[in-house]
């Protein structure tokens, strides 16, 4: 076991999603996943039928306690709910992972639709995570709302996640799942420059929690050592065939299966 990762984010009650998923991922690749909830969800492959949001310096204390105690080699966020709690993880990062690599998965929509992010809060989560990520992970939607602008299809990703390297993160992964057609891209900014990586859309409707698997699964790799385009490109390979055995279960978007044969997958 190799690679400490505190995922700070919400549950998810049927387990496909959110802090499950990331401890499952993180275990499945060989690291130690250490969680701080920042709310509970009662939620099925549905959709999400109620957030009860945990009080903000509860979620501190998690994660001070935890980094004080068992530390960290990377901390991953997803689902902050609210400008409090977003103040409160970014005061928990700042007393004890300053120097982490820290993964943002700004999580603002579930798959069905209901908001798990407050309106006011985008802003903030610019100003106080955004900003000092090594990685942010948005989806196509919601790098629209950071942004404040449409992104029109493809061609205009790579203007995009430059765009998003801009509000400060040291690199951004834009996922390019939403947009139409079975040809897929996903586009890494770094000051670098930008890749490009290409796929395939999966056919099926078990896709619930992929981001979550996705930004956790980095932030393992970066826990563990991996340079970010090695651990962006393990993550995808295994995310890909978590979907292609996905167990099919629930009738709507059902859950990945985190735990298929991983050995080709542990660094």
């Amino acid at each position: 076991m190799k690679g400490r990762v505190l995922t700070v984010a919400g549950s998810d009650s049927g387990g496909g999603a959110g802090i499950q998923a990331d401890i499952k991922t993180i275990s499945a690749l060989g690291g130690y996943a250490a969680s701080a909830v920042t709310a509970l969800t009662a939620q099925n492959t549905r959709g999400v039928f109620g957030v009860h949001p945990v009080p903000p310096d509860f979620v501190l204390q998690q994660m001070d306690v935890v980094l004080a105690d068992i530390g960290a080699d990377a901390v991953k966020t997803g689902m902050l709910a609210s400008v409090a709690i977003i103040e409160a993880v970014a005061l928990g990062v700042s007393r004890f992972a300053a120097a982490m690599p820290l993964v943002v998965d700004p999580v603002m929509v579930a798959k069905g639709g209901a908001a798990l992010l407050a309106d006011d809060a985008t802003q903030a989560l610019i100003g106080h995570l955004v900003r000092r990520a090594a990685l942010v992970t948005p989806n196509i939607p919601e790098a629209e709302v950071l942004l404040g602008r449409r992104i029109a299809g493809a061609g205009d990703m790579t203007r995009a996640a430059l765009d998003l390297l801009a509000l400060g993160p040291r690199a951004v992964l834009l996922k390019g799942g939403h947009l139409d057609g079975d040809d897929l891209v996903d586009v890494l900014a770094t000051a670098d420059g930008v890749t490009a990586f290409s796929g395939r859309r999966i056919p099926g409707t078990s896709t619930h929690g992929t981001g979550c698997t996705l930004a956790s699964a980095i932030a393992c790799g970066l826990a563990q050592g991996m340079g970010l385009t090695a651990a962006v490109e393990r993550a995808r390979a295994y995310v890909r065939r978590a979907i292609e055995t996905a167990p099919g279960y629930g009738a709507g978007h059902g859950p990945l299966n985190h735990l298929h044969p991983v050995a080709e997958f542990v660094w």
